[in-house]
């Protein structure tokens, strides 16, 4: 979520300002001052009073406190847009999460409002209602709360769950797949809401741990050989500890696939 990224960016900015007074420490101290001489200029080393006319062998010198300048000049910029990034993360408001949380922690008023956000066809209302035959593994690990598909295992997958069902776009949650003697359990099985195309979305969350992703890409590799193709049929998304999957993201692939 933007929350997140801003996070993210304010302590980048924090580590790149470290860095530039890290520089600027080894720079000699004084200001550069360079006036137009013919074809050339003049320069001058000021400490704020006086000035000294800097001769042409001193040009390391003049070099310098033209790096100085510049390191001074971008920390300023640097300190001014953390300051700006500050300033929403102390006044950020979690209305979205509030808006979610309003869906899957209160069957009460989603019951008055599932109309709007169940599909409009009866018959994708209906195929996403029924019963199905639903993943029963390690079942101790689903432990985040959905507005329409129960529990799930992580908190990107209760967010794809989320913009699926705010966006009335029919799901199943981890619905058996057969493919050739495997059956597999897809995260989300999505009807197109326009066309009823089947679509499988698969968020692999731990990409940083080895084999994790090395079962990642058996899965995927399961996938192809059965002519269901990435960017086709199977939409997939990824993250790391450091790169979490964002809200934005979400949207961007809902439109792409099935808003247009």
């Amino acid at each position: 979520m933007l929350y997140r990224r801003i996070q993210k960016e304010h302590a980048r900015l924090e580590k790149q300002m470290q860095e530039l007074q890290r520089k600027l420490e080894k720079l000699p101290e004084g200001k550069l001052i360079c006036c137009k001489d013919g074809k050339g200029y003049r320069w001058y080393q000021s400490d704020g009073h006086k000035k000294v006319y800097l001769y042409k062998k001193q040009r390391d010198l003049a070099e310098k406190l033209a790096l100085r300048k510049y390191y001074q000049t971008l920390l300023d910029e640097v300190r001014h847009e953390k300051r700006a990034l500050k300033f929403y993360l102390d006044h950020h408001c979690d209305l979205p999460q509030k808006a979610r949380k309003l869906l899957e922690e209160h069957p009460g008023y989603r019951e008055l409002l599932d109309g709007y956000f169940l599909p409009d066809v009866d018959e994708y209302r209906e195929w996403m209602m029924a019963d199905y035959d639903r993943n029963t593994n390690y079942p101790e690990n689903l432990i985040h709360k959905t507005a329409i598909a129960g529990m799930v295992r992580s908190k990107s997958e209760a967010m794809i769950a989320h913009f699926l069902y705010s966006n009335q776009i029919p799901f199943r949650y981890e619905c058996a797949l057969h493919l050739s003697e495997t059956t597999i359990y897809p995260d989300f099985t999505i009807r197109h809401p326009v066309t009823g195309e089947i679509y499988y979305w698969e968020h692999f969350g731990r990409m940083d741990d080895a084999g994790y992703a090395k079962n990642a890409a058996s899965k995927l590799q399961l996938y192809i050989s059965n002519g269901i193709v990435p960017t086709i049929r199977l939409i997939t998304t990824y993250e790391t500890w450091e790169d979490p999957l964002t809200t934005e993201k979400i949207e961007y692939i809902l439109q792409q696939f099935f808003l247009e």
